[in-house]
């Protein structure tokens, strides 16, 4: 028996961690940093340089979410099925496959400022420091954390946030579903993103001459990419509340005396995907430019979760092209070559965002364009207003439709540079004062003085088309509400109306055309009470849960990139499922629409794609649906004609992401469902005012 526990232990490659818990404890003495919880349990974590400051953010986030931490590091470093098992396989493959590994060794001591590598090296310090101080919590081998592994979890949230896991997927698919492209006319791109608003607004569109943005972006409620909310700051002048993932040692979107900024995310094609010749020959080889090319191999090596301790690690050969990394599939093999490529420098963009003061700072650091995507919506306190369409987009060769796959035997259509930042879809200052980003096209994210016009760009940059319900919505709002109280605001951001004009509203209309004369008398029913909805996700509306029920299909095939089902058979088969789930059509839509979270189960209005976006669940196994995305931490932040600063937010959960026995599990929880804001405690004076501050070292 001991033999062959040697035995596996050899093959599983098993070995002893080099974590030694009491190096790490010493850490502490390096830092100066203290972490201030407000009564929420927010933490206010202040340094004497962003260094220390990092340390102590690292800190209080692993106090209140390590476990989210933990399960992500293996994902980052391609290693999570020696813990999750084989379906984590398939992942661990992607990362190794795209080699982020060697973008960060080869580009981490050359690329990234002294300042940024100290914050970055802070920032895991304070990880590894906490586990060694709470070795109760620790449940997987990943110690220690690296510099590395926080530079790679940048990297890669990047690259999956515009999709590009969906253009693998597709190739290995069980056939080639798109052409390749000949030298023809381009085709566009019709894309998919899921959520998110940002809005701005300031004078003339106010009425009071105030400036003001509602940051809203939208992501699960759990999990690794849930908002968690903080204050970061130090003597070296950084100062900045708002939302981050666990995992990272700065601020994504939040606020400050003087500026603000929103994030949503945006989906431009920026995969370009090249289909090989490969040497009938020998398959090592691939054609470019008339000539043989060897491909240039390597393995991935992924460690496989067998039971208890013990895994097997497998091999599999990794292919590189000069395109980039190839993929071989059952109907050839594909090059890839995609937006943010090889890049790195993340984290010191979003360093250089925390740390402005300004719009030209802000701008400045936007500048560096180092994000492969998102849009960015910018407010400050003297009335600057912005939305910024940012990506990664690839210089293209004109006349191919690079929505389609590439020859790959053309060295001419390698790309090598993207487009000047200046050069993006941008409106600064518009004249009429509004704009409006929710996952649309950026040519109609303003008044139309205000939009950029599509003539300006090359059809080849594959910009979306796209509009959104949202987008739909916030405009008409506009035009119908300008100029613009602050009571109009708030009631822009809690908006749960569907437009008429938008794809949702048209499917309604569809639905109630459909011919049901001949149809059973719950299909007419259906069909005429839908008739009775005001197109509005009210918690008391007796005819939403129906509605949403059509809309949720739609919806869904929209982000699939499928046609939208039929609506007749759709209102049907909502119908039966209402009857049978519920036993009526017309169930209140807050007994249907719930907010859950530990003892809080509240009803919540909303639904998909409208401005108070909840995206809910689970109707067929509880009898409700349960909400798991959407809107969740968010602000509305203004400055009065004085340029002094007034925020209400509120968290969807609260503070302690994955403590159940802390009163800020979910002590914010029925105040996000019931609309029920506070003002951010970003001050410390204001902090002590409200009670039940504790101040700590970490």
């Amino acid at each position: 028996m001991r033999v062959l526990i040697f035995c596996l232990l050899v093959l599983s490659g098993c070995s002893q961690s080099d974590f030694k818990s009491s190096e790490y404890l010493e850490l502490r003495d390096q830092y100066k940093v203290t972490i201030e919880r407000d009564r929420w349990g927010v933490p206010h974590v202040h340094g004497v340089t962003d260094a220390d400051m990092a340390f102590g953010f690292a800190y209080a986030q692993a106090e209140d979410g390590w476990e989210l931490i933990e399960d992500t590091i293996p994902f980052y470093r391609g290693n999570s099925a020696r813990f999750s098992g084989q379906d984590a396989a398939s992942a661990d493959y992607l990362i190794q496959w795209l080699d982020v590994k060697s973008w960060i060794e080869s580009g981490y001591d050359t690329q990234l400022s002294p300042e940024t590598r100290a914050l970055v090296k802070g920032y895991a310090d304070g990880l590894n420091y906490f586990a060694a101080k709470h070795p109760e919590r620790i449940k997987k081998a990943v110690l220690p954390i690296t510099t590395e592994d926080i530079v790679a979890g940048f990297a890669v949230r990047h690259l999956l946030f515009y999709g590009f896991d969906q253009s693998v997927k597709e190739v290995m698919g069980p056939e080639r579903v798109r052409e390749v492209s000949k030298l023809v006319a381009s085709l566009g791109l019709e894309d998919t993103p899921i959520g998110s608003n940002a809005i701005a607004v300031a004078p003339p569109a106010t009425e009071d001459g105030a400036t003001r943005l509602i940051i809203n972006s939208h992501q699960p409620t759990d999990g690794p990419v849930a908002w968690y909310e903080a204050h970061i700051s130090s003597d070296e002048g950084l100062d900045l509340m708002g939302g981050t993932f666990p995992g990272s040692p700065l601020i994504s979107l939040g606020f400050n005396d003087e500026i603000a900024w929103g994030v949503t995310v945006n989906k431009p094609d920026l995969v370009d995907i090249f289909v090989l010749d490969v040497n009938p020959d020998n398959p090592n080889q691939y054609r470019l430019d008339g000539e043989w090319r060897d491909f240039e191999k390597s393995s991935a090596h992924i460690p496989v979760k067998l039971w208890g301790p013990f895994w097997w690690t497998f091999e599999r050969d990794i292919l590189r092209s000069v395109h980039g990394p190839v993929m071989q599939s059952e109907h050839g093999y594909y090059a890839f070559r995609f937006g943010g490529q090889n890049e790195i420098r993340q984290v010191e963009q979003w360093y250089a965002m925390n740390r402005a003061r300004d719009f030209d700072s802000w701008y400045e650091a936007m500048a560096q364009h180092r994000f492969a995507s998102f849009n960015f919506v910018f407010a400050d306190k003297t009335g600057n207003i912005a939305f910024i369409h940012n990506s990664l987009t690839p210089k293209r060769t004109p006349g191919y439709g690079w929505s389609q796959y590439l020859p790959g035997n053309d060295s001419n259509l390698i790309w090598q540079d993207y487009i000047d930042f200046r050069a993006l879809p941008q409106v600064i200052n518009p004249s009429q004062g509004y704009v409006t980003s929710a996952n649309q096209t950026p040519f109609n994210v303003a008044h139309p003085l205000d939009n950029p016009s599509p003539e300006n760009f090359a059809p080849t940059d594959g910009y979306q088309t796209r509009m959104t319900n949202r987008a739909v919505r916030s405009l008409e709002l506009f035009q119908a509400l300008m100029p613009i109280s602050e009571a109009d605001f708030w009631a822009i951001k809690h908006d749960k109306a569907y437009s008429v004009k938008s794809r949702a509203g048209q499917y309604i209309q569809e639905a109630l055309n459909a011919d049901l004369s001949q149809s059973e008398p719950l299909y007419q029913q259906a069909q005429a009470l839908l008739s009775s909805w005001d197109l509005t996700a009210d918690v008391d509306s007796e005819e939403a849960a129906l509605g949403v029920c059509l809309i949720r299909a739609e919806w869904k095939a929209e982000q699939d990139g499928e046609p939208a089902p039929s609506p007749r058979d759709t209102l049907m088969q909502c119908a039966d499922d209402l009857m049978r789930v519920s036993g009526r059509l017309n169930p209140l839509w807050g007994d249907v629409n719930r907010h859950i979270r530990g003892a809080v189960n509240v009803a919540v209005g909303g639904g998909p794609d409208t401005l108070r976006a909840i995206y809910g669940t689970g109707y067929e196994d509880n009898g409700y649906l349960k909400n798991i995305a959407g809107d969740g931490l968010y602000y509305l932040v203004s400055w009065d004609e004085s340029e002094s600063l007034s925020v209400q937010g509120v968290h969807h959960y609260g503070a302690a992401t994955m403590l159940p026995d802390s009163p800020h599990y979910d002590d914010q929880a029925a105040d996000f469902a019931n609309e029920r804001t506070h003002a951010p405690l970003f001050k410390s004076a204001v902090r002590e005012q409200a009670g039940s501050v504790l101040k700590y070292r970490p």
